[in-house]
């Protein structure tokens, strides 16, 4: 039978919501656990955290999060509104989900979003006055990405760098890359935690990459050296920035794609060794997903 296209409902404030906001964006999407093949999960501006278990048909918000007092420390980064971009749902405990937060930190739940917990210990916020520089509360982790076969090792590119953390309950570790460790989009590999992909830019002042040339640093030691890899990418003349979404890895680790803010889609087959320019006319890429 033919497949048709269905509508879905779209993740929205409480009518009675004392603060009378609107949902203004909705960031990110990520399915529930293997165990929970009707679950979604929403992110949105202004830092509303949603879930349906319907398949989108209907959404409920976390109120638990919503309502946690330390939601009150956050703020807008790339937005006026903070926002929750990145959603990790535990692939082997499904009541186990990891959010990022602009501006607010790393939030976890373990019991399926009745409590959260901020665990953005570590991370450090060099915009802030100094006294706040280690505020979990306040920290803009710009994407958050875990490893599918040990879900325990999370990623971070973070506004003031790269940020790791190995295990369950540990501080986060600050990690510095080549040339920048500004950037938004990151990616892991799905059988390795020690080996991740960042996308690095000139941070604020200019919004490109680095000396107008285009690269992707690899760590495959966990965070201890990294490879520079240009080959396939464009070196001069280059405005092409990664948004956190626009990275991705295949499910055996080789394959990865990126597309940019000016329309460019590059590819590789070899782990990031090698890129091909897949297109230089798109739209604006603010997503890409690689199957398989």
């Amino acid at each position: 039978s033919e497949s048709k296209w269905e509508e879905m409902g779209c993740p929205a404030m409480p009518a009675d919501d004392g603060e009378k906001l609107a949902v203004k964006v909705i960031w990110a999407l990520a399915p529930g656990g293997a165990d929970e093949r009707e679950t979604l999960w929403a992110g949105t501006t202004p830092g509303g955290l949603f879930r349906s278990e319907d398949a989108g048909r209907t959404w409920r918000l976390m109120t638990a999060l919503w309502e946690h007092p330390g939601r009150k420390e956050w703020f807008g980064g790339g937005f006026i509104d903070p926002g929750i971009h990145s959603i990790c749902v535990h692939p082997r405990d499904s009541r186990r989900v990891v959010v990022g937060v602009s501006c607010g930190g790393v939030w976890e739940t373990r019991d399926g979003g009745d409590s959260w917990t901020n665990i953005a210990q570590g991370m450090r916020a060099e915009y802030m006055p100094p006294e706040q520089t280690l505020n979990p509360g306040i920290q803009d982790p710009h994407q958050i990405v875990q490893c599918a076969a040990d879900p325990d090792w999370l990623w971070a590119q973070h506004h003031n760098g790269i940020f790791v953390r190995s295990a369950a309950d540990e501080p986060w570790r600050e990690i510095t890359a080549p040339v920048s460790s500004f950037g938004f989009a990151c990616a892991v590999h799905p059988h390795d935690p020690r080996t991740a992909w960042f996308i690095p830019a000139a941070k604020d002042d200019k919004r490109i990459p680095v000396e107008s040339r285009l690269m992707v640093n690899r760590t495959r030691d966990g965070g201890a050296s990294f490879e520079s890899l240009r080959a396939g990418l464009p070196q001069e003349n280059c405005f092409d920035i990664v948004y956190r979404h626009a990275l991705d890895v295949d499910g055996a680790g080789q394959g990865l794609a990126f597309g940019s803010t000016t329309g460019g889609l590059w590819a590789s087959q070899d782990g990031g060794d090698t890129w091909q320019e897949i297109s230089a006319h798109l739209p604006p890429v603010y997503c890409v997903r690689v199957a398989g």
